[in-house]
């Protein structure tokens, strides 16, 4: 999604003159609103993906229509698929029945009627920053002594990931620790066996660092033996790969880790 987007859809199934009040605020806050009342299953599938946000404002008697819980269920699908940020306005008594008819609504932020403004400009900016993130590529650190298989890693993922490369392991901590305000590492991929400091002992120094501790840590290995596989993930990695994974093979580990 396009950074400079600043369209939010706002869908209503039935009409209600609060959603006016929701397109000005919008427009205080520089989005510009489409409002989507005809036709919402269409309008979703063709917005979905293209909007920074969709909007649904629920109208009381929704749990109550069943024609209306199929279209949520299936427009709910439609967002999943392509990755579309969604904020559910509704009254809270209804929630928990509108949540156990439609199971994959619950991914999704609740923001009770009547709406308070100021809650609802915060969420909508903290949702906009998620759909930002989402839309920046994964950035990879690799640790290995070896540079020139490091460089050959970087070479297959550079088009899909933001790839960094350290050949220490001490290395790897110091740049974790300088990365300016802002800006995150996603994944680890470690070198299991190196000198001085290896990536066993590389992975404790994550895990006792707070700041450190969350970012997933997948051990590169040369050695593929059950018993040599079995001493990596008893250190409870995030998962391993075999050096001698090809390509192909390296970048779908990567997009399923990562989802992206």
């Amino acid at each position: 999604m396009a950074e400079d987007n600043k369209e939010i859809a706002v869908i209503m199934f039935h009409y209600s003159v609060i959603v006016k009040g929701i397109e000005r605020k919008l427009t205080e806050m520089g989005y510009r609103a489409t409002v989507i009342k005809d036709d919402l299953e269409q309008e979703v599938d063709r917005l979905a993906g293209r909007v920074s946000l969709m909007l649904f404002y629920l109208s009381p008697d929704c749990t109550d229509d069943m024609s209306v819980i199929r279209s949520l269920r299936n427009m709910s699908q439609m967002l999943a698929a392509k990755q579309q940020k969604m904020i559910l306005i509704g009254e809270i008594k209804y929630k928990d029945d509108l949540m156990s008819n439609i199971g994959e609504l619950k991914r999704y932020p609740w923001l009770d009627r009547p709406i308070d403004m100021d809650a609802f400009e915060k969420m909508v900016t903290i949702e906009i920053t998620k759909a930002d993130d989402m839309a920046k590529p994964a950035r990879i650190l690799i640790v290995d002594d070896d540079p020139a298989y490091a460089k050959i890693v970087r070479e297959w993922i550079k088009d899909r990931y933001k790839v960094d490369i350290v050949t220490a392991g001490m290395q790897a901590i110091l740049f974790l620790l300088k990365l300016p305000e802002g800006e995150k590492i996603d994944m680890i991929l470690l070198d299991y066996e190196m000198p001085v400091v290896d990536g066993p002992q590389v992975l404790q120094m994550l895990r006792q660092e707070s700041s450190l501790d969350a970012i997933p840590v997948i051990f590169l290995t040369g050695n593929g033996t059950r018993e040599a596989v079995s001493r990596v993930m008893e250190l409870k990695p995030d998962g391993y790969i075999l050096k001698s994974t090809q390509k192909e093979e390296l970048l779908k580990f990567l997009k399923e880790k990562l989802k992206k």
